[in-house]
């Protein structure tokens, strides 16, 4: 009878972390440009499957559709993993955004997991979410870079999540920002060299 608790104790979160993975590592960037025709979205622009290289098939629902899809892939994953087990939600999280970044599918050459950060911080608690939406769209706004407004929402993440007394997500989103600011390391380096591109450019 120990030995089932124990496996329980271990199977469980994993059952969770490896739902969010595969949550995570749908690429619905990839799969709307397919079925809508646009092509293989990896060999438009940055080559990246999100919402921002969607945008540069001039496809703007294509792009809407790619950001809300990947968003509700991040809150699926910690709803789901919260049912499976306690705390489960964080395992989902880290599951499911590490999956977006390195997607088994593509050879774990993913997107930048800014629209899925959102989304896992509406579900962790859906005012944490609120400020990292007005983060990122003012900041893109302003910028009119989606590089910036995405690092600057990353940021805001786990300052919310501490101001809000959520230190369990807090800590979670200090590291996914650290990964966010990683995968955007081109970015940063070309907005320093001030050859980054703004959004709404098409590419051909």
């Amino acid at each position: 009878m120990g030995a089932q608790t124990t496996d329980v104790l271990w199977e469980m979160p994993a059952l969770a972390l490896a739902l969010g993975y595969l949550l995570g590592s749908i690429p619905f960037g990839l799969l709307l440009t397919r079925f809508a025709g646009a092509g293989d979205i990896r060999a438009i622009g940055s080559g990246n499957i999100g919402a921002t290289n969607v945008l540069r098939t001039g496809r703007k629902g294509l792009a809407a559709a790619t950001m809300l899809l990947d968003a509700l892939k991040g809150a699926a994953a910690v709803w789901i993993g919260e049912a499976i087990v306690p705390g489960g939600g964080l395992l989902g999280a880290a599951g499911a955004f590490f999956g977006h970044c390195y997607p088994i599918w593509l050879g774990f050459r993913g997107g930048k997991g800014v629209a899925t950060f959102g989304g896992i911080a509406f579900a962790a608690w859906w005012p944490i979410g609120v400020i990292y939406l007005v983060v990122w769209l003012g900041v893109l706004a302003l910028s009119r870079y989606s590089s910036v407004g995405g690092l600057a929402a990353a940021l805001s993440a786990p300052v919310a999540a501490f101001a809000f007394g959520r230190t369990d997500f807090g800590i979670l989103f200090v590291a996914l920002a650290l990964l966010v600011f990683w995968k955007h390391r081109e970015n940063i380096a070309r907005l320093l060299a001030g050859t980054e591109p703004k959004v709404g450019r098409k590419s051909g």
